[in-house]
């Protein structure tokens, strides 16, 4: 059995004297694991950073075994990611995140979203509006999807202000309005409609998909959220975009 398919590295673990298994998101094949002999190699090491681009050439005896990789460079990462806290923190939580999915599950929209996400770690605002958008899919891949296009109650498609708490679907203005303080704010720029990506939105927004993620997968799993996501909080707030902390649901 073998393949090929471009993946990016979530990561490595090692693996005796000198291998790893390393850990990588495939459009196809979903989220994989392989053996990658010499991985702890001076040669290896860089090219096994999360967040790199490689070509991956999987081979096994039998499918389900966990077989052994040869990775080669595609794009390369790693000098650019380290210098940003923001950045190294976005690439662990989205590992984070596709754990959450059982390996080898083929999910293209999350490799895509991933693959976006990665190009633009240098834009701190641009990134956090595509990790929200990548915690939205990941929901939506776990069956949790929130239903952000119509008002739950009326079926209108604009003023769209709230989301419910208890469905996850979006509420307008009018209808919510004798419920608001119950109610979840919900960020223009996440609605149909569309708007800025101002500080204050992307607070609402974090906040929104950690309800949802703490409510319908942390909490049931008897887990908690991952550090690296109150990690990229604490760096975008460093870098102006104002205020994104204290927005875990747990506090």
């Amino acid at each position: 059995m073998e393949w090929r398919e471009e993946a990016i590295v979530l990561g490595v673990r090692r693996h005796g004297e000198t291998s790893v298994i390393a850990e990588v998101m495939t459009r196809s094949r979903g989220r994989h694991l392989g053996i990658v002999r010499g991985g702890r190699s001076r040669r290896q090491q860089p090219v096994l950073q999360p967040g790199n681009s490689v070509e991956a050439h999987w081979r096994a005896r039998l499918d389900e075994h966990m077989g052994t990789f040869v990775l080669e460079p595609l794009t390369l990462r790693a000098a650019s990611l380290i210098e940003s806290a923001a950045a190294l923190n976005a690439v662990q939580l989205a590992a984070a995140h596709l754990r959450l999915l059982p390996e080898r599950d083929p999910h293209p929209r999350l490799y895509d979203g991933l693959a976006v996400l990665i190009e633009h770690l240098a834009e701190p605002q641009a990134a956090a509006a595509l990790m929200l958008r990548f915690e939205i899919a990941l929901l939506e891949e776990l069956g949790f999807g929130l239903d952000l296009t119509q008002c739950a109650a009326t079926g209108q498609t604009t003023d769209l202000t709230y989301v419910s708490p208890r469905t996850g679907r979006a509420v307008s203005r009018e209808a919510g309005a004798p419920w608001a303080e119950k109610l979840l704010p919900l960020p223009a720029f996440l609605a149909a409609e569309g708007g800025e990506e101002g500080a204050g939105e992307l607070q609402e927004a974090f906040r929104l998909t950690g309800y949802f993620l703490a409510r319908n997968v942390f909490g049931p799993r008897g887990i908690k959220e991952p550090e690296a996501r109150h990690g990229l909080l604490a760096a975008l707030e460093k870098d102006g975009l104002r205020p994104l902390r204290n927005l875990s649901v747990e506090e």
